[in-house]
């Protein structure tokens, strides 16, 4: 092998990636997204990028939590991580492929544990 070779096998990205929380074997291509970042059957990330997606440029490398879904004005769902290691804040397109309950789920986790009892809805 040449040493252009071995620069460029070094240089390539890996197929897949283990989830750090539930252990499956995930691929790195997803539908509707160029860097899938998170897996897509618990939705735990590991905290990769530093600067934009993609770069895989942070030294932390935590696990990342999905904490919260947010939607964009076209419509579309970004999911939110927080780092358990450092406590950074990440958002994160959802992809195509990603489960649908733990999506939904996250999205009405306010609605179901609001951060106030829910008696004090009748008061007002």
């Amino acid at each position: 092998m040449s040493s252009a070779d071995h620069r460029r096998r070094a240089h390539q990205r890996p197929e897949s990636f283990r989830c750090l929380e539930c252990r499956l074997d995930v691929s790195v291509h997803a539908p509707g997204t160029a860097h899938r970042n998170h897996c897509p059957s618990c939705l735990t990330s590991r905290h990769v990028d530093q600067h934009r997606p993609g770069d895989r440029a942070s030294p932390c490398r935590s696990r990342m939590e999905p904490i919260a879904v947010s939607v964009r004005g076209d419509g579309e769902w970004v999911l939110v991580h927080r780092c358990t290691g450092c406590g950074a804040l990440s958002a994160n397109r959802t992809a195509g492929d990603d489960n649908p309950l733990l999506l939904v789920r996250i999205a009405v986790r306010p609605l179901a544990q609001p951060p106030f009892p829910l008696e004090l809805l009748g008061q007002i």
